[in-house]
């Protein structure tokens, strides 16, 4: 890479490390091409991208931005995880992908919403359940209890209905006594 496009690279890793909402700093180690390019597929999916990056690159585009100190990570092989939907899916995938590819790639530590997230917690945040899940049990669990009064409220009326029927049938008859 020559200074022009170091300098283009800084600028436009800045512009999407700004865009990401979700970081995630990994170890490729061990990592071929092949399971690389299956890596990034598998991120595009959920709206996130992997890019292989040079540390020293990594921390002059950093600089002056509003993150936390990640500098302690930036040593040896690192792939960046950029989320740009979602906080869980991105982790959730790489995660799903490692335990497919002998624990491959290893967290090293995140930044989500500007706030430094070890390893272990990216590790937590990968078992949520994706947000479509979880909306989808959230509307579950407002059904119920609404399907149960639907069918509270439908019971009275066939009470009712039922009442106003004897009372047609009881007037008719004291209609037809007379």
């Amino acid at each position: 890479m020559n200074r022009t496009e170091k300098d283009s690279f800084i600028g436009d890793f800045r512009e999407k490390v700004q865009d990401a909402p979700v970081i995630y700093l990994t170890d490729f180690s061990g990592l071929d091409v092949k399971a690389m390019t299956r890596l990034r597929q598998d991120l595009r999916s959920c709206g996130a991208e992997y890019l292989v990056v040079k540390n020293r690159l990594v921390k002059r585009a950093i600089e002056g931005l509003d993150l936390p100190d990640i500098s302690e990570a930036l040593s040896g092989p690192t792939g960046v995880v950029l989320g740009y939907e979602g906080i869980v899916e991105p982790a959730k995938a790489v995660a799903d992908f490692a335990k497919e590819h002998d624990d491959k790639p290893v967290f090293k530590l995140g930044v989500v919403d500007n706030k430094l997230v070890s390893a272990e917690e990216i590790g937590r945040l990968a078992k949520v359940p994706p947000r479509a899940e979880l909306l989808a049990q959230l509307a579950g669990a407002f059904e119920a209890p609404m399907a149960a009064f639907a069918s509270v409220l439908e019971a009275k009326i066939q009470e009712m209905s039922g009442l106003f029927e004897a009372l047609r049938e009881r007037k008719e008859g004291e209609g037809q006594g007379d």
